[in-house]
């Protein structure tokens, strides 16, 4: 009998940091890991009871659900990519299904392959600086690569953001992102 494993869980972990130190990490990550690539992300976010989100990027369009709650350490992550060109079209088919956008962002992001880690340098206009690491792992192994991935964040001299600060940014984005966009 075959077993199969499936790597489904999105394991990550942020924090948010200041303009200096992400001019600093991508010159690190440029020198250290494999660059892969700079994309400007639009991004909307659903009122629905999942975490639903359509994205447009400078390459494809994609749809995704995450399970679990936002900020969470490890969430199953369904994820569907189509032309870019197609983002007005899927925008379409979730407000003709009921859902209405609950906020947008609007993101640079700096990609970069490094120890086995995918690691993101974000600016989300109206948010802020960010550095996020991830893993894909399976459920048996999400508790050992979220400690991995704290390990890799303290040597990179960053402290990570307790959950509670980034619900709080969220709520205030949230509730403010038509202005603070502007």
């Amino acid at each position: 009998v075959s077993k199969v494993f499936l790597i489904d869980i999105e394991v990550e972990i942020r924090s948010f940091i200041t303009k200096d130190k992400f001019e600093e990490l991508i010159e690190f990550f440029k020198k250290n890991g494999e660059y892969q690539g700079e994309d400007y992300q639009e991004t909307f976010y659903f009122d629905c009871e999942q975490d639903l989100r359509i994205q447009k990027n400078q390459n494809y369009s994609k749809v995704w659900m995450k399970k679990g709650k936002l900020h969470d350490d490890h969430r199953e992550e369904i994820e569907i990519k189509f032309d870019k060109d197609y983002f007005e079209t899927l925008e379409k088919l979730f407000l003709g299904l009921g859902y209405n956008v609950e906020i947008k962002w609007f993101r640079t992001r700096h990609t970069f392959l490094w120890e086995g880690i995918s690691v993101m340098v974000d600016y989300s206009k109206g948010y802020g600086y960010i550095l996020e690491l991830e893993k894909m792992s399976d459920d048996a192994g999400k508790e050992e690569a979220f400690l991995d991935l704290c390990k890799k964040m303290e040597g990179l001299g960053v402290t990570v953001t307790p959950k509670e600060e980034f619900s709080e940014k969220y709520l205030h984005y949230k509730e403010n992102w038509k202005s603070l966009v502007q």
